[in-house]
C-alpha cells in the first residue's frame, strides 16, 4: 500500500487544543466492525459496551515533564531540549532545538542556574546526548523546571501558570505509575477512577503494562510506500502478573481491551514472539499496518489519529481500511475532536 492510501483532509479546527471539561464525557465512536455500523457516544458509555469477563490493558507510562527552556552558557542563547531517553547515569538522550547548535562541550542551564547540563554530542535530526551535572536527584529537578511535553499541534502563544497545572494534571492519565513517557498514551486520559468502578462492577476488570511513549510512536511516515517505513524501537515491559491475567481472561472467554495504540503493540509484540503474552521486557518496533492478523487484542479504544501515520494505519489494520475510512470521514464531519486533547474511538 502507498501512505498517500492514508490521507485525509482535516480542517484545522478539529485538532483540541484542550481536554474535554470532565475526562469520561468526551465523546466516543463507537465502530461495530461485524455490522460495519457507526454510533456516537460518550465515553462513560463503556458501560454499555464492555461486560465481564473482559479485561481492560491499561499502558501505566507516567509523562515526565521532559521539555527544558534554557540557554547557552557561554553566550545566552535560548535553548529546548526534549528529554527522551537516560541511557547511564545523568547522560540523557534528547532532541534539542537551538538558532544555532553549539559545540560538544558546550555547557546548558535552565531555571535560575539549579540545572545544569554538558553537551555530550551532537546527532541527526536534531538529536543530541547531554550529561546533567552535580549530584542532586534530577525528578525533583525535572519536575521543579521542566513542562508538558505536550505535542506541536497543541499550539498556544502563552502557558498562564493555571493552564500548565492543568496540562500538568490532564496530559497524564489516572492511573500513571511509571516515569519514562515523553508522550502521553492518550486514549487512556478518558479514564476516571468512577469509570473503572463502574465497569468492575459488571465484571470488567483491568491490568496494566508499561510502554515508554517516544518518537517511534510519533515519527511521520516519510517513505511513499508504506512498508518501507521503520519505527523506531520504545521500551516496554509486562510482569508474570500482567501476562498470566491476561491469559486467565482469555481463557474465561473474556475480550482484551486494548486501551491505546500502545498498549495493543505491546501486547501484539510480546504475543508475536511467544504466541502468547508472557513475562517479558524489551524494545518494541512493530510496525502495524493492512493486512495484519492481531493475536490477542479483541476491542481497541483509540483516539483519532493523523493523516498518513503509523497509528492511523494500526487502526485501519484492527477496523478494516474501509470502514475506518469512512469512520474517520465522518468523525471530521460531525466535528469529532482529534489528536491527544480529541475523543475517541472503541472498535469493537
Amino acid at each position: 500500500m502507498r501512505t498517500d492510501h492514508f490521507h485525509f483532509d482535516l480542517p484545522e479546527d478539529r485538532i483540541a487544543q484542550a481536554p474535554a471539561p470532565q475526562r469520561d464525557q468526551a465523546r466516543m465512536m463507537v465502530v461495530d466492525r461485524r455490522a460495519g455500523t457507526l454510533a456516537h457516544r460518550r465515553v462513560s458509555d463503556l458501560v454499555d459496551y464492555l461486560h465481564g469477563p473482559d479485561l481492560l490493558v491499561v499502558n501505566d507510562t507516567k509523562v515526565i515533564p521532559a521539555r527544558l527552556l534554557g540557554e547557552k552558557v557561554t553566550t545566552g542563547g535560548q535553548v529546548e531540549l526534549l528529554l527522551l531517553e537516560e541511557v547511564e547515569d545523568r547522560v540523557w538522550d534528547v532532541l534539542m532545538r537551538c538558532s544555532r547548535r553549539p559545540a560538544p562541550g558546550a555547557g546548558l542551564r535552565f531555571g535560575d542556574g539549579e540545572l545544569t547540563a554538558t553537551l555530550i554530542a551532537d546527532g541527526a535530526q536534531g538529536r543530541a546526548r547531554v550529561r546533567f551535572e552535580g549530584s542532586a536527584p534530577l525528578e525533583p529537578l525535572f519536575e521543579k523546571w521542566g513542562h508538558p511535553p505536550l505535542p506541536p499541534y497543541i499550539r498556544r502563544k502563552e502557558v498562564p501558570p493555571e493552564q500548565e497545572a492543568i496540562d500538568r494534571d490532564r496530559y497524564q492519565t489516572v492511573y500513571a505509575a511509571t516515569p519514562g513517557a515523553v508522550a502521553a498514551p492518550t486514549a487512556g486520559l478518558h479514564f476516571t477512577p468512577q469509570l473503572f468502578k463502574a465497569l468492575a462492577a459488571q465484571g470488567v476488570e483491568r491490568t496494566a503494562i508499561t510502554l515508554h511513549v517516544g518518537l517511534g510512536t510519533f515519527r511521520p511516515v516519510t517513505s511513499e510506500v508504506v512498508a518501507e517505513h521503520q519505527m523506531e524501537a520504545e521500551r516496554y515491559v509486562i510482569s508474570a502478573a500482567a501476562a498470566q491475567r491476561i491469559e486467565a481472561a482469555r481463557a474465561a472467554g473474556g475480550r482484551i481491551v486494548g486501551v491505546g495504540s500502545t498498549s495493543v503493540r505491546t501486547l501484539e509484540t510480546v504475543a508475536a514472539a511467544n504466541g502468547q503474552v508472557v513475562e517479558a521486557r524489551g524494545r518494541s518496533s512493530l510496525y502495524i499496518y493492512p493486512p495484519y492478523t492481531f493475536r490477542v487484542v479483541d476491542v481497541m479504544l483509540t483516539n483519532f489519529h493523523l493523516p498518513k501515520s503509523t497509528l492511523l494505519m494500526m487502526v485501519c489494520a484492527f477496523g478494516g481500511y474501509d470502514l475506518m475510512m469512512s469512520a474517520y470521514a465522518e468523525a471530521v464531519a460531525e466535528a469529532y475532536r482529534f489528536y491527544s486533547y480529541g475523543d475517541c474511538m472503541l472498535i469493537v
